[in-house]
């Protein structure tokens, strides 16, 4: 998946990711996905974008957020915006896509190698900008949950794709931390 001394970035659509890996009941260690991914090559960027709201389920990112700030990530964030819906439910919305696929044509001239972890058909045009470039593209996502966590149009666009559950033993938290929590 990785050349030896290849110029990449991670770009990580945090709602796509969050989703995904709860799906597969993987508790990722943030951590130990920063250093995985940093022993692969020469990486110009580790990228995490998410919508942000102060909503319950929004708070509670908030301290993962900042550790990331503090710790090597390039946090995007978006405030995301709080309504209710036609039956009084309150419902969020946000998307950080195109802060996202702009981050990626920015970085674009300095990497040779992007690695998405999405599994949204909104990126295709954004695979298909980096290939034009040279760029080769990982998409990290799954096909393991029902229904699978990727659109297949885009599987079958990127140069590779990995199931992120293959990687559960590599960026997820280890048995005795679990434990512990």
């Amino acid at each position: 998946m990785f050349y030896e001394n290849e110029r990449f970035a991670l770009f990580i659509d945090g709602p796509n990711f969050y989703s995904t890996a709860r799906a597969l009941n993987l508790d990722v260690d943030y951590k130990r996905l920063l250093e995985f991914f940093q022993s692969k090559g020469r990486m110009v960027r580790a990228n995490y974008f998410t919508p942000l709201a102060d909503t319950e389920d929004h708070v509670s990112i908030r301290p993962l957020v900042d550790w990331m700030q503090y710790n090597g990530w390039n946090v995007v964030t978006k405030p995301a915006k709080v309504y209710e819906d036609e039956y009084g439910r309150k419902r969020t919305k946000g998307s950080t896509d195109m802060e996202m696929a702009v981050e990626v044509m920015r970085l674009a001239p300095a990497i040779e190698h992007a690695v998405i972890v999405s599994g949204n058909r909104d990126f295709a045009p954004v695979v298909k900008f980096l290939q034009e470039r040279g760029v080769r593209v990982t998409l990290i996502s799954s096909i393991r949950t029902q229904p699978a966590m990727i659109s297949d149009d885009l599987r079958r666009q990127v140069d590779v794709f990995v199931d992120l559950d293959t990687l559960r033993d590599d960026i997820g938290r280890e048995a005795e931390a679990n434990a512990a929590a």
